[in-house]
């Protein structure tokens, strides 16, 4: 298990760029499997999850093309069935949620899907109950082994129909999508999820040969076609990363200029940073946020309490949400963080409490966070990060606290965030990874 070494209280100052978006990139990897034809995809984070996704369809035959950094063909024309089936396949997919979307590219192009209970960040519960039902409307049979924790999905081909999704699932409606184009007749999918990477995908799936409309709403329309054909796609930069280096040039900077961001996908996200009195400034396609000595938290326009929680998009994404309550300990005034969605997400704040930070945590789903105006800095500490988000929350905390702290378990940090600690030196941060 790996470590970062944070020696905290040194400025960030300079230019960043994100990556490219990790939820985004594993909806249209696995979205490879459904023509033979090759489809080349441009600006692939380097990330532990992704990189093992990519892993996983090399392993089921999908041949691979490197073209350079990020810039990757992949043509599955030769999947290998019986791979599928192995135990070998099956233990992977059980180490990465991304896998799940493996079902609806498998059972509307081969008839056939198995796969292991996914794994993923620890945060609560994340049923799968919506990818089924979904595929259960479009006609498809599943069992569930439970010695093997394997399901085994089938289908001769799928048929369209009209379903209402118990949830706006991500990727439960990307899976449904996907199993959609190529079932027979036409498919209606309401209360979709309506995220860039959703949209992303279906323009992708258009520029194959789909027949997709309604995109960006949460009402999808899917005309089943016999075939999907090659394409290119250049994957969106990643709005978390995007978010996480605006918490890190508020908390920490002295003018940071985040590039090439993609303004008009970034949703909600730069208004909610300046509910908190962040100041932001627009340069073009670029967000550069200058030097906060001071920042106060807004209140309701009625004179209530300030409350940030997350929602479906257009909604706040609740990946931001860690890092919004590390921003929240440094400002004047306070604030309620509801997380809605994950009931174990919040609990890595005693680790913050430990730290000197003053938050109340109410309930799995609700902390209170009141600021310290800058008047008393976090002090370092050893903690662990129990996940993606909580790891880089963690260490936004690490880089503006007095003295040298220690977070384990950064292989967590690695599944989300490309050569980080690199990146984030370069702005002058004092980061070392001990292995």
């Amino acid at each position: 298990m790996a470590s970062f070494i944070i020696e905290g209280g040194h400025p960030l100052k300079g230019e960043i760029e994100p990556q490219g978006a990790k939820n985004e990139a594993l909806q249209v990897l696995c979205a490879t499997l459904l023509s033979s034809e090759p489809i080349r995809i441009k600006n692939i984070p380097n990330i532990a999850d992704v990189n093992n996704q990519i892993q996983l369809l090399a392993d089921i035959g999908v041949k691979i093309q490197r073209n350079a950094p990020g810039d990757i063909t992949f043509q599955a024309d030769e999947v290998d069935l019986s791979f599928l089936k192995s135990d070998e396949f099956l233990k992977r997919c059980s180490k990465l949620r991304g896998s799940v979307m493996f079902i609806g590219p498998l059972l509307a192009r081969l008839g056939h899907a198995l796969i292991s209970k996914p794994g993923g960040d620890k945060i609560g519960r994340r049923r799968l109950d919506t990818h089924f039902l979904g595929f259960k409307k479009l006609g498809a049979e599943f069992t569930y082994n439970q010695e093997r924790e394997v399901f085994d999905i089938h289908a001769k081909r799928l048929s369209g129909c009209y379903m209402l999704l118990d949830e706006a699932s991500v990727t439960g409606t990307a899976n449904i999508v996907m199993g959609a184009v190529l079932a027979k007749g036409t498919t209606t999918i309401y209360n979709a999820a309506c995220e860039p990477y959703v949209q992303q995908l279906c323009k992708m799936l258009n520029r194959m040969g789909a027949k997709i409309s309604g995109i960006a709403s949460n009402l999808l329309t899917i005309e089943g076609v016999d075939e999907l054909h090659g394409t290119e796609h250049t994957i969106l930069p990643d709005m978390i990363e995007v978010g996480s280096f605006i918490g890190m040039a508020a908390i920490c900077g002295e003018g940071v200029l985040i590039k090439n961001v993609h303004w008009d996908q970034l949703g909600i996200i730069p208004a909610t940073f300046q509910r908190l009195g962040i100041k932001l400034e627009q340069q073009g396609d670029d967000i550069y946020v200058p030097h906060q000595p001071h920042y106060e938290i807004e209140s309701f326009l009625d004179g209530s309490f300030m409350t940030i929680a997350d929602a479906p998009w257009p909604g706040l994404t609740p990946d931001l949400l860690s890092v919004l309550l590390v921003v929240s300990t440094q400002a004047k005034g306070s604030v309620l963080i509801h997380q809605k969605m994950f009931e174990s997400r919040l609990f890595f704040v005693d680790k913050l409490i430990d730290m000197g930070a003053q938050i109340i945590l109410c309930d799995p789903h609700r902390a209170v966070v009141v600021g310290h105006d800058r008047q008393i800095s976090l002090h370092s500490g050893r903690m662990t990060s129990p996940d993606i988000r909580a790891g880089i929350a963690l260490l936004i905390a690490a880089m503006s606290a007095t003295g040298v702290s220690e977070i384990d378990n950064i292989e967590q940090i690695d599944r989300g965030y490309q050569d980080i600690e690199a990146r984030l030196s370069a702005l002058g941060a004092r980061i070392m990874r001990k292995d």
